[in-house]
């Protein structure tokens, strides 16, 4: 498991749960994550970045908690 989200998991009292389920977890809030970058942009085009910056932002997030 991403170590990331082992601290966050700690941090928010999943200290029970098994890891499939915390990664589960992860994994539906790093999409949540990426659709609420996607519909700012789509949105409020006049203020959105590059294109290509929105996939960076997406890629980070989706690395930082190794749900790619």
């Amino acid at each position: 498991m991403n170590e990331r989200i082992q601290e966050l998991a700690v941090q928010a009292g999943f200290l029970n749960k098994d890891e499939e389920s915390i990664e589960y977890f992860a994994e539906l809030i790093v999409q949540e994550c990426v659709e609420q970058i996607l519909t700012g942009v789509r949105t409020n085009p006049p203020e959105a970045a590059p294109p290509e910056l929105i996939q960076t932002l997406v890629r980070r997030i989706q690395r930082h908690f190794g749900v790619e």
